[in-house]
């Protein structure tokens, strides 16, 4: 089980620039990009268990010191991008925590072994009926 989002508070640091996109003016001078960083081995809230689970499935989104960046620059207001890196990374972990159901075999139904066969034998009769009669 995942901790709450405020758990790792202590943990992340935040690193604002100027964003593009929406602002008009405002873009030129106010920084309302904020880029979320946080190390996944530092980390005293998660165990051992989890910290190799996030390390195996978010491999490719960690840089090579073992941070994990998540950036945010949707709205114009530097506090409310901050709270969506905050979801978006919570929601990141959530994710990779999360172990798939094992799948059962299955098999197909009579019917559906029935209509294949039926649909080949149809398709295997037309293009015997283009081949040239010798």
């Amino acid at each position: 089980m995942l901790p709450p989002a405020a758990a790792f508070l202590p943990e992340i640091t935040f690193q604002t620039s100027r964003a593009s996109g929406p602002g008009g003016q405002n873009v030129n001078k106010v920084e309302s990009r904020v880029e979320l960083r946080w190390h996944l081995q530092a980390s005293q809230v998660l165990t051992d268990e989890q910290k190799q689970l996030i390390l195996e499935k978010l491999a490719g989104q960690l840089t090579t010191e073992g941070y994990l960046l998540v950036v945010a620059q949707d709205d114009r207001s530097q506090l409310r991008n901050k709270e969506i890196a905050l979801a978006r990374f919570h929601e990141l972990l959530q994710k990779s925590l999360r172990r798939p159901r094992p799948r059962r075999a299955t098999r197909p139904s009579a019917g559906a072994v029935r209509k294949r066969l039926e649909s080949k034998k149809i398709q295997s009769d037309k293009k015997a009926n283009r081949r040239r009669l010798e």
